[in-house]
């Protein structure tokens, strides 16, 4: 019989510098092995979608085929299932035992325990199961204070983290070898990649982000990278997402060209570590007392804020170029959050679900921290009385209103609406609210 190792690809969607595929070639040529590679739609995620135009679910189609294509090219093959992963690997290992079944780690608390049982699973059949680090550059507990408890602060993290660096030096996976060892198949023996619309889901138009950008953006992160008007940040965040591209390769090129670009990649390592650490932040305040905020949770202000009418124009474009193409800038995504949880007095929950159905780049970790830190109430977050005015960061930003025309096009009209709520009032409210709450009262 064959002797096969199966590789399981998640949030890993490359052939190159793969880490969990490398050590599947590893393992193939010690084992005289061939490896089958395999990629699961799992319908309990995909079922939560009410968008049938789902721009990631089309992309990741899109990347699957490129891959399923390429493997194709070399006489193997990408296995593609659409249902739910514990029960198809059930099935199937049942049917066909190997060696082994790699995959790279997921680190979100569903995720975690999906893996467990399939683990389990593999255990029944005799089977090894190994998962490897890929999606970040340290994981779990690698970068800790020197009690081995884990940072709540950024600036202490990311100062051992770059001490880590520099003693554990970046490694680069040789996965794209796979190809000399995939399982041979028949044209017929191919599997069917199975389409969008027999998934529940319909094509679409979309230009999607490149996976490339210029030294100059980086040279130039920390001088534009504020500015919604311009091309000042990278748009990297769906490829590093699903994996489309190597964080690793992303870093080694960024590491002499620009610190805070540096930053921003240490700043999804460290939230990262925190959900792996706290896992209850997905439904609570990472501080406790941030839970007893008596919220407003006005569901027609909470409307206007999803659809861009607040009448605070840095808002609005945020939003209305959120809900156009699954992007939001930086920054404005903190002017956005900060507006629904301090002026609106509306649970952080709620936004984070908001993002959570629109953002193409959707990161459970990134965006519970991002939420969390906007509202108060996550590590290292803003001071609860750290209220941003709306009105003062589109001066500050978006000076000559470029950003804010080219989504509020009726802005500096007698039809752009009034403010929903007064700024002095709305900070004043948020202040007391937050106070009483925060005093126990």
């Amino acid at each position: 019989m064959q002797k096969i190792i199966y590789f399981w690809f998640r949030r890993d969607l490359r052939l190159t510098d793969n880490h969990g595929l490398y050590r599947a070639v590893e393992l193939a040529k010690a084992q005289g092995a061939q490896i089958q590679c395999a990629f699961i739609f799992d319908q309990t995620i995909l079922d939560r979608l009410e968008n049938k135009r789902d721009a990631r679910v089309q992309f990741i189609h899109q990347e699957i085929a490129s891959i399923k294509e390429q493997l194709q090219q070399v006489g193997g093959d990408l296995t593609v299932w659409y249902g739910h992963p514990i029960q198809i690997w059930k099935n199937h290992l049942q049917q066909n035992p190997g060696l082994a079944l790699i995959c790279n780690h997921d680190y979100e608390p569903s995720a975690m325990e999906r893996d467990k049982q399939v683990e389990s699973i593999c255990a029944e059949n005799r089977m090894a199961f190994h998962g490897y680090k890929d999606h970040c550059i340290f994981e779990k507990s690698e970068v800790t204070k020197d009690d081995g408890k884990p940072y709540t602060v950024f600036t202490p993290y990311s100062r051992k983290w770059k001490l880590h660096l520099a003693q554990h030096p970046i490694e680069h996976y040789a996965s794209s070898e796979a190809i000399h060892h995939i399982a041979q198949v028949t044209v017929e023996q191919r599997s069917p990649l199975p389409t969008l619309a027999f998934m529940g889901f319909e094509p679409f138009d979309y230009t999607y982000p490149d996976k490339t950008i210029t030294q100059t953006l980086i040279k130039e992160y920390d001088q534009k990278r504020n500015f919604p008007s311009v091309r000042g940040t990278s748009r990297l965040g769906l490829h590093f997402r699903f994996g489309t591209i190597s964080v690793r390769e992303k870093l080694t090129k960024a590491l002499s060209l620009n610190e805070t670009f540096v930053n921003e990649l240490i700043w999804r390592d460290f939230y990262m570590q925190i959900l792996w650490h706290f896992p209850q932040i997905t439904h609570q305040s990472f501080k406790p007392q941030y839970d007893k905020i008596q919220w407003r949770n006005d569901e027609l202000e909470f409307e206007a804020w999803k659809s861009g009418n607040t009448g605070y124009p840095i808002v609005d474009a945020g939003m209305r170029e959120l809900n156009a193409t699954g992007f939001m800038h930086n920054r404005v995504r903190m002017i956005v959050a900060s507006f629904l949880t301090k002026h609106l007095l509306i649970d952080w929950r709620w936004g984070e679900a908001y993002f959570a159905e629109k953002l193409l780049d959707f990161e459970l970790a990134s965006n519970n921290g991002g939420w969390q830190w906007a509202s108060g109430s996550g590590v290292d977050a803003a001071p609860y009385f750290r209220v941003f005015n709306p009105t003062l960061q589109m001066e500050k930003f978006d000076k000559r209103f470029e950003y804010i025309k080219k989504w509020v096009p009726e802005f500096g009209t007698h039809q752009y609406q009034k403010p929903m709520v007064n700024h002095a009032f709305a900070r004043n409210r948020c202040l007391e609210t937050y106070g009483l709450a925060l005093k126990g009262e």
